[in-house]
């Protein structure tokens, strides 16, 4: 175990929405979908990246001083020009504030399960690990993880896009307690159009963990304007009452918060306000799900 890594951006202690129960998440990094509205920009890429939060920066230059390709320039401002940076990361031992961060560190499982253990006196009944993302199932790595966190008594939630290798997905299946399911949308046209790929995939995977056996919450991210329809909520509905094992439907409204992140990592905020459900777009999709039989659930309650 000490020589399989996994990128890991961070790992969250005390989390009380990423399954029942107190729970540790790790997120790991990269994602094979680029959804418009994501919450997460700085998991998108595989590969290790570099943050800059400006509010932290002193000018201090010590960056500057030991880029080998001079990407800072440090001034009345910190300017970096990333076509030339190389991600070596001597800047980021080198600055004092924390301003400069890797996004995407290298851990062993060892490493990754000091780091839960240290949590486990908060876990209680239900609580545990979750793996969250990006993507946990892009990295095959996952599954030593996963057989050691049940090796260690951990109960397990994987928060997946579900859009993954469908062998890694059946294997990990026999040590996953619950899949917490994205579905961005039932419309297969517009799911292309706002992530990338189609949804057929992710659809046959879900089908394939329930008939293994492992409860599922299918979460749907409302978007106003794009997905906010009766048409999708209905989908939505046949999809959860087709499946053995779910526990129903996570409804989560957009937020804008997911473009400031973008803007860490040298982009633009592209968060949107326009898309932000209103109150009526949610409790219309309450409704339709519930007029179906369909069992509205949150993430932070014990199963």
């Amino acid at each position: 175990m000490s020589t399989v890594k996994l990128r890991v951006t961070e790992i969250q202690r005390f989390c009380m929405h990423d399954g029942p129960g107190v729970r540790t998440t790790v997120f790991l990094k990269g994602c094979p979908l680029r959804c418009e509205w994501c919450h997460n920009p700085e998991t998108q890429k595989a590969a290790s990246e570099l943050l800059f939060y400006e509010n932290k920066c002193i000018l201090c230059q010590s960056c500057a001083e030991v880029c080998r390709n001079q990407a800072h320039t440090v001034s009345s401002s910190h300017l970096i020009d990333r076509s030339i940076c190389r991600s070596c990361f001597s800047c980021t031992d080198n600055c004092p504030t924390g301003a400069l961060e890797v996004c995407g560190r290298e851990m062993t499982v060892e490493q990754i399960l000091s780091e839960v253990e240290k949590d486990r006196a908060f876990y209680g009944q239900n609580g545990g690990v979750t793996l969250s993302g990006g993507e946990p199932l892009m990295q095959k790595e996952v599954l030593p993880l996963l057989k050691a966190c049940k090796a260690n008594n951990l109960t397990t939630v994987v928060e997946t896009c579900g859009y993954a290798d469908t062998d890694l997905l059946t294997a990990a299946s026999a040590y996953v307690d619950l899949f917490l399911w994205d579905i961005k949308d039932t419309d297969p046209e517009r799911h292309r159009r706002y992530t990338g790929v189609s949804n057929e995939k992710i659809i046959q995977n879900l089908r394939t963990a329930d008939a293994a056996g492992v409860p599922t919450v299918i979460r749907s991210i409302l978007v106003s304007g794009v997905n906010t329809e009766r048409d999708h909520y209905l989908r939505l509905a046949d999809l959860s009452l087709g499946l053995k094992h779910t526990k129903g439907v996570e409804l989560i409204p957009y937020h804008a918060y997911g473009g400031s992140k973008a803007t860490f990592l040298g982009g633009r905020d592209n968060g949107r306000t326009d898309w932000i459900p209103s109150a009526s777009e949610l409790e219309l999709a309450r409704e339709v799900l519930c007029e179906k039989g369909v069992n509205i659930v949150s993430t932070a309650k014990n199963f």
